[in-house]
């Protein structure tokens, strides 16, 4: 069987997941997405692309971003001994535990959010995007379209709906702002947050910017070291243990491949040494997970015995 069929027979098996899950309804914009969207993609590092579904229509990719602001970050810091000094004393590696929103954690642990894959993580990587960038919004879709091919832009009005309801990312930048965590002020912060997480793309250009990380940091169709060897293997062992929010374990289990996933229903994934994927479905589970993206990802891992385990 090749990997187009195989493809169609792990969407057929996951879309019913679907019935069992909420589009993310907090966001006024994000409570318009279509429940029945549904899209899987697999990107191979020589370009060959396999996909079934709605995989060219553009989403906004919520906190997926933050792969794309984390690696943009290490890009701008240069060294791993850089990184260290200037973002990991500021923000931690662990697994949270907790929903991707949580201040309960932030106050204990006296504003050092736990990863770069919760909001607060990411508010600190954008504070730093913010020292280190001009533009660090047209900086990441810079990045973005060298990965991909495609001019990447933001939806203004899902960036204003971010704006309405981020109330608890507000929270959260003032407490990290109290304990001194943050050097630019909170307007500022959450508005290059906001912007990230309004970026539209679709599934296949997804699949296609995780490939680079797939080939040690290197973009296979044009060769540029994206990112050091190193630092990419950080980027796919944070997405494996801190990408799914306090589901990591369970992705980890079922899936075996680092991911990312955003409320708006997407989940990217990183198969070392052979592709990028990407699979999308707005409704979701408690944690804020696809849940038809998870059964994707988890057929198809099995069928193709992509798993890093």
């Amino acid at each position: 069987m090749d990997i187009d069929d195989i493809l169609e027979e792990a969407a057929e098996v996951a879309r019913p997941a679907a019935e069992h899950g909420k589009v993310a309804g907090y966001i006024p914009e994000m409570a318009k997405l279509d429940p029945k969207s549904f899209g899987l993609v697999m990107c191979e590092l020589d370009g060959t692309e396999h996909g079934v579904g709605d995989i060219d229509e553009p989403f906004a990719i919520q906190s997926m971003s933050k792969v794309f602001s984390l690696i943009l970050a290490m890009q701008k810091l240069g060294t791993e001994h850089t990184v260290t000094d200037e973002l990991w004393c500021r923000v931690g590696r662990e697994p949270s535990g907790d929903p991707f929103n949580s201040l309960v954690q932030l106050e204990h642990e006296q504003g050092i959010p736990r990863n770069p894959m919760i909001n607060a993580g990411a508010l600190v990587v954008d504070d730093v995007l913010i020292d280190h960038c001009k533009d660090p919004d047209a900086s990441m879709r810079e990045l973005v379209r060298q990965l991909t091919g495609d001019e990447i832009e933001i939806n203004p009005a899902i960036a204003t709906s971010e704006g309405g309801a981020s109330y608890r990312n507000r929270a959260m930048a003032n407490l990290m702002a109290d304990f001194g965590n943050l050097n630019h002020t909170v307007d500022e912060v959450l508005t290059t947050y906001n912007d990230q997480c309004a970026t539209m793309m679709t599934a296949r250009q997804l699949a296609r910017s995780m490939r680079f990380l797939a080939n040690d940091g290197i973009e296979p169709d044009s060769g540029e070291q994206i990112l050091d060897a190193a630092l990419a293997r950080r980027v796919t062992a944070i997405m494996l243990t801190c990408g799914t929010y306090d589901a990591a374990g369970e992705f980890a289990f079922s899936v075996g491949l680092p991911c990312k996933s955003g409320v708006a229903g997407g989940i990217m994934a990183v198969a070392p040494d052979h592709s990028g994927l990407c699979v999308w479905s707005p409704p979701l589970d408690s944690s804020g997970n696809s849940l038809a993206g998870r059964a994707a990802l988890h057929e198809l891992t099995n069928r193709l015995e992509l798993s890093i385990f």
